[in-house]
């Protein structure tokens, strides 16, 4: 009985520690995954009370295989083709020339021989997929340029562990190193393919079944069952469990079932992840940091700063900009949990010590700690001029409606046109803003309404109506100018900034043109009216004939200017009934000198 009672009391030790350690470092501003590093350090390191750490976080690591299928759910087959350029471009770059550079700093350093250093050069390039991809998602970046910039390069990283396995055993040098890698390459791209064809013919068939029986506990477990299935292929062929999850989820990725999945498996991931981080810091042996202290406090800071430095001139030279490079240099300069294994087995084939393996693991472990600290300092280096962008990603767009700006006159607007059954194709550039409606299961496309081409990839062409809710009354006009010189037919709706805009509006021969202000502030009279005791209905009469006097007074002011229908103005209270006309329309302007400035009236 004693082996399950100690599995109950370490389950309630990695729970207890997550559960005290989130919210304070998470209040503290230091962030969950900092938290979940320093619960593990003092359950196991500190206080001793898990010893078997790597045996966890053998368990936990099926929190980054739920963390990627999650990934590949959000991502289509399509995307993933956009992004070749990053992936196996920028990918293949930071591996290749960061792991050329850590080499001959791990050479220099004396303690490994020349090929006990290509394996520690090549194991320190890989960064860890869980840290950056959690850090990402607590700050709502995954769907950034620069977080999908990084995600691009962590997923070849996943890809190159194969390679990299090969490469230990040719530096071996056992007679199974000729046609070893050969052999293991084609198993794992006939793995790929099979999980393709899986993806593609069986796994949507299979939820459709499962659906149809109404079981709820069945669709959990056959989303276990794909996820972790697919993760054990890829083990087999060679590849990264991480990776066979990230598949089976971008096959699903245009499945009805996508949403259904995504809920199913989210409590799992963000259980298994934060075991995985405690793990991480259960497995720091702090004997080998103490012994060898003076080497890690230097080893740890230039290791990080040299795979920064790289990835910055990389991401530069690739057309990142100054803030975006700045942030995945600062997100990922850490080692990965993918360099645990090839270090112990490079220790296990000879080309290196197993104290210098272990000595090595302490040394991505700590630069794992770091990470956090790291990309929240990072902020302190952004010059904080660019607007931030993501990328434009306009599959699925195409409607009866185009909306340019989700101002929350336009989120208004778009409920109205929601709840009488029309689709809107909603664009803004605003990332903070997509973030936030994102959030309220919003579907907003990001992009600048002022060019041509993210009109067209947005769907004017098949748009009957575009209304432009812009909030800055200058990017409302040249809207308005493209859609007019470039798509004479379509009828434009705008929101517009003041009295001012809407005359200069009409003038240019809008469909419909509307502020902001109007019906809220006649609708703020009416209430107002109705709490001194005005009844209902008269207060709505008021605001009807308000209403029909500024139309006309707009009328006039579009072909006389803006000074024609002063008459129409009240300025002081009507008596004795509130519909009657004052018979003396010049004395209300000779109470308020200004009420006949362009200033006074520009917002009436």
């Amino acid at each position: 009985m004693s082996a399950p009672n100690d599995l109950f009391s370490e389950t309630i030790l990695l729970l207890g520690g997550a559960v005290v350690a989130a919210p304070i470092f998470k209040r503290l501003g230091l962030g969950t995954v900092l938290g979940y590093l320093a619960a593990g350090i003092v359950i196991g390191p500190v206080f001793h009370g898990i010893t078997d750490g790597e045996q966890i976080l053998g368990v936990a690591e099926l929190g980054v295989v739920f963390l990627l299928f999650i990934i590949g759910l959000e991502l289509k087959p399509s995307r993933l083709w956009q992004m070749r350029r990053d992936i196996f471009g920028l990918g293949t770059a930071q591996v290749v020339v960061t792991g050329l550079a850590l080499t001959a700093l791990a050479f220099l350093s004396g303690v490994l021989d020349w090929r006990g250093s290509i394996v520690a050069g090549f194991g320190l390039a890989l960064s860890s997929t869980a840290f950056a991809m959690q850090i990402l998602e607590g700050d709502g970046d995954v769907n950034t340029r620069y977080g999908q910039r990084s995600f691009s390069m962590l997923l070849f990283q996943d890809l190159a562990i194969v390679p990299l396995l090969a490469l230990i055993t040719v530096l071996d040098g056992s007679d199974k190193a000729s046609n070893a890698p050969l052999t293991d390459f084609a198993v794992a791209v006939g793995a790929v393919a099979a999980m393709v064809v899986a993806g593609r013919y069986l796994l949507t068939p299979l939820f459709q079944v499962i659906a149809r029986t109404g079981a709820r506990e069945a669709m959990i477990a056959a989303a276990l069952f794909v996820v972790m299935g697919s993760a054990s292929l890829m083990q087999l062929a060679g590849l990264s469990m991480a990776m066979g999850a990230f598949l089976s989820g971008v096959m699903l990725a245009e499945s009805s079932y996508r949403h259904e999945l995504e809920a199913d498996i989210e409590p799992f991931r963000g259980v298994l992840l934060a075991i995985f981080f405690i793990a991480v810091g259960l497995s720091l042996e702090l004997d080998v940091l103490f012994d060898n202290a003076l080497f890690v406090i230097v080893a740890v800071p230039i290791v990080m700063a040299v795979k920064a430095t790289i990835i910055y001139g990389l991401c530069r030279i690739s057309g990142s900009p100054h803030d975006d490079a700045i942030r995945i240099a600062f997100l990922l300069p850490q080692g990965g949990e993918f360099g645990f294994v090839l270090f112990t087995t490079a220790g296990a084939t000879g080309l290196m010590s197993t104290s210098t393996a272990s000595l090595l693991v302490a040394i991505v472990t700590l630069s794992m700690a770091l990470t956090p600290i790291g990309a929240a300092l990072s902020k302190r280096l952004l010059s904080g001029d660019a607007q931030e962008e993501l990328d434009e990603d306009f599959e699925g767009a195409g409607a009866d409606v185009l909306m340019v700006g989700f101002s929350r006159f336009g989120q208004i607007a778009a409920q109205i046109l929601l709840a009488g059954g029309r689709s809107v194709t909603v664009i803004d550039f605003s990332a903070d803003r997509i973030r936030q409606a994102s959030s309220f299961g919003f579907r907003i496309y990001f992009g600048d309404g002022m060019r041509k081409d993210v009109l067209r990839s947005a769907g004017i062409d098949r748009a009957k109506i575009v209304l432009v809710c812009t909030q800055k009354k200058e990017i409302t006009d040249k809207v308005v100018e493209l859609v007019q010189a470039d798509y004479p037919h379509t009828r434009l709706y705008v929101r517009s900034y003041d009295r001012i805009h809407s005359i200069e509006l009409r003038n240019k021969g809008v469909d419909y043109e509307l502020r902001e202000t109007l019906e809220s502030g006649l609708l703020f009279g009416r209430r107002t009216l109705e709490a001194l005791g005005v009844s209902e209905v008269d207060a709505y009469e008021i605001g009807e004939d308000i209403r029909k006097r500024d139309e006309a007074r707009l009328a006039l002011q579009v072909t006389e200017g803006l000074q024609a229908g002063r008459d129409m103005l009240f300025s002081h209270p009507v008596r004795p009934e509130p519909l009657v006309k004052p018979k003396r329309a010049a004395d209300l302007f000779e109470e308020d000198p200004l009420a006949g400035t362009a200033d006074a009236t520009a917002d009436a």
